[in-house]
């Protein structure tokens, strides 16, 4: 059995108590993501809910609606984090967690974010169906705006949680239309009191799970069910911008040109081939291009474009920071092209507690599935939890990898996969009680 977080419980919740054998209720797991994506869902079967939007709202409080007749007690924090706790025999105990959130992308779909907060909900409905109580108490989190489609930055309430930025800054924060979190929480009616962070009182768990689709195309590709999360990617990102001299297109020689986009598009294959050179997880994007004066006729005097770095290691992505840095210098040399470089955004690598990933692998091999360890390319509100509690995340396929599409999908089986080996987890760090 793997070592729990409290080990004097260690022998309430070996293999041979008759939780070794319980099982989740697929088909209920399944429409209850079904009945969910039904709050907003869209014409080409996707969904639209939005942070802090009625439809937000609607979806919170089915999710609170089902929290409490699982028996859960259900509290919001001051930016509107949803946190519904199933009592354990032991109240002075940290909190076994797991959660993920329910707002989406403008065109997402029924799973991301949406598979971890009731896969939550399908382990505690069924350790009420099985009869059991777990030693520490159990919470599902729902986290608030982790996909910063309405408001920035993202992953709002999980970085409030761990304190990646302050509460007031969060909830100052504004919509296109100028609406505040602060305004669009109460507006929905879940501006919570309760501390947002743990820096100002809020419960730290003694373990937190995020089960989630992969949003890659990893294990489909590999035909695996289930990805043991070892850690994030790091992240840095950029803009640069790169000068020249706009010119007529036609009396110009191609030698006395100050041709700023044949400059940049040198650079963009620089960031691929920055990449190529740190596999098999470096990663490298230009996502955004602006070029002016973007006309047919006239030579681009100025680019701007946006670069996207990720690495499981600090010292890869310093690489990578460095090489980029060197081919915009060495652009710039001759002074017919003026390049700048300015670093917007680092998020440093992440790495799971080896304690709950052994735990995650365990039930894996115990379930007999077949899975393969993996390291998350996106951010996730675990990413934020890790900074102040131990973490760990599964994954389960996605159908080609995609997601934030209204055609995102993914396998019932797959989804009760993962959502067996979270229930297992879970118990495993819990303990069972006599």
């Amino acid at each position: 059995m793997t070592e729990t977080l409290f080990p004097t419980l260690a022998a309430s919740a070996t293999s041979a108590t008759p939780a070794a054998s319980i099982a989740i209720d697929s088909e209920r797991l399944w429409q209850s993501l079904m009945t969910l994506a039904q709050i907003g869902a869209t014409d080409k079967g996707g969904v639209c809910r939005l942070a802090l939007t009625d439809l937000d709202r609607q979806g919170r409080e089915l999710f609170v609606q089902w929290a409490t007749e699982a028996g859960c007690t259900v509290r919001v924090d001051a930016i509107g984090n949803i946190f519904a706790r199933r009592a354990g025999q032991d109240a002075s105990l940290p909190a076994v967690a797991t959660g993920s959130h329910i707002d989406t992308q403008p065109t997402g779909g029924k799973f991301d974010g949406n598979y971890g907060v009731l896969a939550g909900l399908e382990v505690l409905r069924t350790l009420n169906d099985a009869g059991i109580r777990t030693v520490a108490p159990l919470e599902i989190c729902v986290w608030t705006n982790e996909e910063g489609s309405r408001f920035v930055p993202v992953m709002m309430g999980s970085g409030v949680y761990a304190s990646a930025f302050t509460l007031d800054h969060a909830l100052t924060a504004a919509d296109r239309e100028g609406v505040t979190v602060a305004d669009a929480l109460k507006s929905i009616g879940f501006d919570g009191k309760d501390a947002a962070s743990v820096e100002a009182g809020a419960p730290r768990f003694g373990a937190y799970f995020e089960a989630h689709i992969e949003q890659g195309p990893v294990l489909e590709d590999a035909d695996i069910p289930l990805g043991v999360v070892t850690g994030a990617l790091g992240q840095r990102w950029y803009d640069v911008v790169v000068t020249g001299q706009e010119a007529h297109a036609g009396p110009t020689p191609m030698g006395l040109r100050r041709d700023a986009l044949q400059g940049a598009t040198g650079l963009m294959q620089t960031v691929n081939n920055i990449a190529m050179n740190e596999q098999p997880n470096g990663r490298g994007t230009v996502g955004y291009v602006q070029v002016h004066p973007n006309s047919r006729n006239v030579i681009p005097g100025r680019v701007t474009f946006t670069v996207d770095f990720r690495h499981p290691d600090d010292a890869g992505l310093s690489r990578m920071d460095a090489a980029l840095r060197k081919a915009c210098a060495a652009l710039g040399v001759d002074g017919r092209l003026e390049v700048t470089v300015a670093q917007t955004v680092y998020f440093p690598p992440v790495k799971f507690a080896e304690q709950l990933v052994r735990a995650v692998r365990d039930g894996a091999a115990r379930a007999g599935l077949a899975h393969q360890d993996i390291v998350s390319g996106a951010g996730h509100d675990a990413v934020y939890v890790a900074r102040v509690a131990p973490a760990a995340m599964i994954f389960v396929p996605c159908k080609d990898g995609i997601s934030h599409n209204e055609i995102e999908d993914a396998k019932p089986e797959h989804l009760a996969a993962g959502c067996n080996v979270l229930l297992h987890a879970m118990l495993d760090q819990a303990g069972i009680a006599a």
